[in-house]
């Protein structure tokens, strides 16, 4: 008896595009072609904020070790041909005890808005109860940062000022013009994070993608919290090592 087989004709395979015609989006796995994903983004952030943040620290430990050496070295007097110890401790003015505190409250303001940032961009890529997106109050905390930021920075030239009102200006002596160095180098690293965080609210205001925000307010606030405890390094420094 014979059987008949029906023949049925089958489409190629396509990629379904959804209801809005578009492609779902594709996860970076660092062996296919693609956008990264955020993970991929952050830690490529993080490691670019070592690297620079590396350089930085062989900055300073070089201004440390010539801080040390210089205090022991003896001078040569040109009239007398003797040689002279030219280092005299510099007292510090007590508002840098404050402009610490101050950088210390940053610090903190700084750490809250990070947190506040990851937690819109995970309330962006996922569906998790109980994350909520306040870009309001990430960016009060940004803005409470920078003003704290450059509140230090006027302390800092208050200081300087309190220095050269006794008699300590940057060529007067060696440990006077370490001391200008030292708190200069770090005002400069300072204040270009308060640009960074000042480029994060502007982007935060202009409703840029809370991901790549979240990225910059991220790499800016470990590197916030760097200068804070560079701060607190260089200020024991100047203080105890004599």
């Amino acid at each position: 008896m014979a059987s008949y087989t029906p023949t049925v004709s089958v489409d190629a395979p396509r990629t379904s595009t959804g209801g809005n015609g578009h492609l779902p989006p594709r996860r970076y796995d660092g062996d296919d072609f693609g956008p990264p994903s955020f993970d991929v983004r952050l830690r490529r952030a993080r490691l670019g904020l070592v690297v620079g943040l590396t350089g930085i620290v062989m900055i300073f430990i070089s201004f440390s070790s010539a801080y040390v050496v210089r205090q022991g070295l003896p001078t040569l007097d040109p009239r007398t041909n003797a040689l002279l110890h030219d280092w005299f401790p510099v007292p510090l003015p007590r508002l840098l005890l404050v402009n610490t505190v101050v950088l210390l409250i940053s610090s903190v303001t700084m750490e809250l808005a990070r947190r506040q940032a990851a937690r819109r961009t995970l309330a962006q890529f996922s569906s998790v109860s109980g994350v909520t997106v306040c870009a309001k109050e990430e960016i009060s905390w940004l803005a409470l940062t920078v003003v704290l930021g450059l509140s230090f920075l006027t302390g800092q030239w208050m200081a300087w000022r309190e220095l050269a009102a006794g008699g300590f200006y940057v060529g007067s002596s060696p440990s006077s013009s370490f001391v200008y160095l030292l708190t200069g180098m770090h005002g400069v690293h300072l204040f270009g994070g308060v640009v960074a965080l000042l480029a994060a609210g502007v982007a935060s205001v202009l409703g840029r993608r809370a991901d790549s925000q979240s990225i910059a307010v991220d790499v800016t606030g470990w590197y916030w919290h760097f200068m804070a405890a560079l701060w607190i390094y260089i200020l024991c420094l100047l203080e105890f090592v004599h």
